[in-house]
């Protein structure tokens, strides 16, 4: 069988290009850029082409899965309707598999894909063998976003936006909290709660979910709870190599999904232990800025991860110089939590959580901006609401050389953001 994937570099279809290749299906694909990840596909053995064109999709196809950001008139997928060849989205297909195995979605607002790393790696040292597709890329999964196993076990990160989860069929649910996301698509909370609402209907008679109890809208969910209060939690701290509270609390949640399923707390302990972490998610690097010989990237793009991850810096350097590069992910949600960035950013500035702020230009997300919010809210605005001195706005491709010139050496340097800030600091 022959499946073509359009945008197979995307973060989650190239995890379920991975699984069908492990299956040992024939699999092309195409994406605009040559990413790692196409790169890693192709020497696994899938035909990657560069660009999106009709000529791409092999004439036998037999199915094409696509991403939720591919276009309605994208050529491949164009020419496999008009030729009858069936076509899914990734939510769909995933869908499709969380009904042949015995699957773990971890859902919320924050902490998924943490969450589901540190339980993939949690049950495959218990021995259970999970398969495990999450939306980063594993330190312990070989640097993948994705782990084959054998077992009946499908461990996945089950995202909210556009109710992609509502295809999700699980056995168990964790919540890991629930907060205002996604307004482009959810415009209120109300809306939000609704979609999770639905998403737990999908469990079956037997289905167990577990929610965080810290979390007041979470919390609102009838589950079995965990929370940081627990004296699990004081034995996590202790043996994380990953900083801050949000990550004491991913461990809670996949500790408790262990014990469920008749994991001893020595192994999970053990196992937790041994998490370094992952792409993207206070991610130590060793690049060479100037005399700094190593940066701190991270994902966080919503105000309160943007905090949290912050507060995690300072406690981890407690006497270290941090400076903090934030690049704003999308126009919709930094106009829509405009006030809540510049509280974020005023208190930890105040508060001492950073010493040198720098916001670069919004990341324009293809496909999901209004002209009209596009032309109310930009980066240069940002600074002039927290008006600090130590808060400055600068041009992505000035960033570098400014570093290069005003780092000491001595500094904590944080990269935040989930756009093409990345590609800045590889190097």
């Amino acid at each position: 069988m022959k499946i073509h994937f359009v945008g197979i570099g995307g973060i989650g279809v190239s995890a379920l290009a991975q699984y069908y290749l492990k299956k040992n299906f024939k699999v092309s694909g195409s994406d605009l850029v040559l990413s790692d990840t196409a790169r890693s596909l192709r020497r696994k053995g899938a035909k990657i082409f560069i660009g999106h064109k009709s000529a791409n999709l092999p004439k036998d196809a037999n199915l094409v899965i696509y991403s939720p950001a591919a276009r309605e008139d994208n050529p491949e997928l164009v020419k496999a309707k008009k030729h009858g060849i069936e076509c899914q989205s990734y939510p769909q297909v995933l869908g499709g598999l969380t009904k042949k195995y015995f699957t773990i979605a971890i859902t919320g607002s924050h902490g998924k894909s943490t969450t589901t790393a540190m339980l993939g790696l949690l049950l495959a040292e218990a021995g259970l063998d999970p398969t495990v597709i999450v939306g980063t890329k594993v330190k312990e999964f070989d640097n993948s976003n994705y782990r084959a196993g054998k077992s009946e076990f499908l461990v996945i990160e089950a995202c909210e936006y556009a109710a992609s989860f509502l295809n999700y069929w699980p056995q168990i649910i964790v919540i890991t909290n629930i907060e205002k996301e996604h307004l482009d698509y959810y415009e209120n909370l109300d809306n939000i709660l609704r979609a999770f609402k639905d998403f737990v209907s999908h469990l079956p008679k037997k289905g167990l979910l577990i929610v965080n109890k810290d979390d007041k809208n979470a919390s609102k969910f009838k589950g079995f709870g965990f929370a940081l209060k627990q004296k699990e939690a004081k034995v996590l701290r202790k043996i994380l190599k990953v900083p801050g509270e949000y990550n004491v609390s991913n461990a809670l949640a996949a500790l408790t999904v262990a014990r469920v399923l008749g994991v001893s707390d020595k192994t999970s302990f053990a196992a937790l232990s041994k998490y370094k972490g992952s792409w993207r998610r206070f991610e130590q690097r060793k690049i060479k800025i100037g005399r700094l010989k190593s940066i701190i990237a991270d994902y966080a793009h919503h105000p309160t991860e943007v905090g949290s991850v912050l507060k995690a810096a300072r406690g981890k350097y407690a006497r270290k110089k941090i400076w903090a590069v934030f690049q704003p992910h999308q126009y919709q949600r930094t106009f829509y939590f405009f006030d809540d960035f510049i509280k974020v950013f005023k208190s930890s500035l105040e508060n001492k959580l950073v010493d040198r702020l720098i916001i670069t230009d919004i990341y324009d997300v293809a496909g999901r901006e209004e002209k009209k919010i596009r032309e109310k809210v930009n980066s240069q605005k940002i600074i002039e609401k927290i008006n600090d001195p130590r808060a400055l706005y600068i041009e992505k491709k000035k960033i570098r050389k400014y570093l290069e010139k005003s780092l000491s050496g001595q500094e904590i340097l944080m990269i935040i953001g989930a756009g093409d800030i990345d590609n800045v600091f590889h190097s």
